[in-house]
């Protein structure tokens, strides 16, 4: 008993000093072992008389359900990441449910897809030139799936055409935002936000950038076009794109007939014409990548939390956190579960970001050390600072020139006059500015310069076309 006792304290003791280990992947490697010490351990502990195993095996099971489990559920590539039958017609007309859009039963987008010469051509592109821009899609999706998924399937809408949504308006980059003023990863303009409840949530954060927000709001916008438009697909598409006024004009005055149809096809401007078949696309090959080779990216999705140990940024946890389990590293992960955070934002010690229980592994192992100070010194350090003035002239080759005439005594340089902060410039806010780049363009130190614009932390929340009093600031 006490051998066993002992084999048991050293294996956790195993397990604890790997998980503050530096290597991930040797971390994982102990932890996994340590494991399977513990498991003989109990499984010994049985077989023996008087062995306590209610004992070993609480410390065991504890310590398994402490472990990263990065086999989460995740689609293997080898397979459909969806059943078209796992979809509800929920207070959903049948011919407007999933099932009947997405079936093979229902054959209506089979026939669109293998028909149909222009969702051929896009399943081309995606498949070539766009297949980055494809997996990407994919990538940023599956952080955000049980968030925005559920709406569709609320609206008994195939998440199919979600993700083919996404994959052409922002390519799931939830901070993405057009010209003509359309943010988000659905890129809602302001007005039609609005409309289906996006907007200033009153905190300054504008909800088309919340990607379960922006997905509810999708999810009826569509509901009322295909309610409108005879459940047609793309036509609703259209709508989503080149204006739901133009495709209901078009629907009336050419008696309803298909968006393929030459009077309804010429209709529409050239964005929409090549819109509506790459969505059709990009949803076909969501449903069916077995047929065309895919295998999509491995994506550890599972939902937690970081509370923050101590005041950080998004740049900042992206660098110490590593890139191990993403090509990437974690950063658009991060910034799409946290939209209403600017990367460089400076959060205070508590602050609670969505992560997954991988980010939150790697945050423990990375995120409280010589890692964390490496990334702080990284995120202070700027050109600027690099370049000094010091001595005399020096010529490139790094030798100092010599006086070549000694008698005559050297001129002194004419004295520098310090550099005074501007009190008084100003500066117009532009769509996409941060305090943080403002502070650095103009060398401002961030607490006068908040003070004399009357901005709060953490977030000094700014607003285009706003004029920030540049105090405090070195020109």
């Amino acid at each position: 008993m006490a051998q066993l006792q002992q084999r048991m304290d050293n294996a956790e003791k195993h397990y604890r000093d790997a998980m503050l280990a530096d290597d991930e992947q040797a971390a994982a490697n102990a932890t996994t072992a340590a494991l399977a010490e513990m498991k003989a351990v109990v499984d010994a502990c049985t077989k023996q008389r008087g062995c306590a195993v209610d004992t070993m095996l609480t410390t065991y099971e504890r310590l398994l359900k402490a472990t990263p489990q990065f086999d989460d559920g995740m689609p293997s590539g080898d397979e459909d990441p969806i059943d078209e039958r796992d979809f509800a017609a929920a207070n959903v007309p049948d011919t407007a449910n999933a099932a009947s859009l997405l079936s093979e039963d229902g054959q209506q987008f089979v026939k669109m897809v293998q028909f149909n010469p222009a969702v051929q051509a896009g399943i081309r592109r995606w498949l070539t030139d766009m297949r980055p821009s494809l997996m990407d899609s994919y990538e940023n999706y599956r952080y955000m799936q049980a968030l925005m998924a559920p709406a569709f399937k609320r609206h008994g809408l195939p998440e199919a055409l979600l993700f083919g949504i996404m994959a052409k308006e922002s390519n799931g980059k939830v901070h993405v935002g057009s010209r003509a003023g359309a943010v988000g990863p659905l890129q809602f303009m302001p007005a039609t936000g609005r409309r289906f409840g996006l907007g200033n949530d009153g905190s300054g954060f504008d909800t088309r950038y919340d990607p379960a927000a922006s997905a509810d709001a999708a999810a009826q916008y569509l509901s009322e076009r295909m309610a409108q438009l005879n459940n047609s697909i793309e036509l609703s598409l259209a709508g989503y794109n080149g204006g739901e006024g133009r495709a209901l004009r078009v629907f009336r005055d050419t008696g309803g007939r298909s968006f393929w149809d030459a009077d309804v096809y010429n209709q529409f401007p050239a964005e929409t014409k090549d819109y509506v078949p790459m969505v059709i696309a990009a949803a076909w090959l969501f449903l069916h990548p077995k047929e065309y080779g895919i295998r999509w990216p491995s994506v550890s999705t599972r939902q937690a939390s970081i509370n923050l140990s101590q005041p950080t940024s998004l740049y900042e946890l992206t660098i110490c956190l590593g890139n191990w389990g993403s090509r990437d590293g974690y950063l658009r992960a991060l910034r799409n579960l946290n939209p209403r955070w600017s990367p460089d934002e400076m959060l205070p010690a508590g602050t609670a970001l969505n992560a997954t229980f991988r980010i939150s592994w790697l945050y423990r192992f990375n995120c409280r050390g010589q890692r964390m100070a490496l990334a702080k010194q990284l995120m202070t350090s700027t050109v600027q600072s690099a370049v000094v003035r010091v001595g005399d002239p020096t010529p490139a080759g790094g030798t100092q020139v010599a006086a070549t005439t000694p008698s005559v005594a050297p001129v002194a340089a004419p004295e520098r006059k310090p550099v005074k902060p501007v009190k008084t410039k100003s500066y117009t806010v532009r769509r996409g500015d941060t305090m943080g780049e403002i502070v650095h363009k103009f060398d401002c130190d961030i607490g006068d310069l908040a003070k004399a614009n009357k901005l709060k932390k953490p977030k000094y929340a700014l607003k285009p076309g706003q004029s920030l009093k540049l105090v405090g600031c070195g020109g």
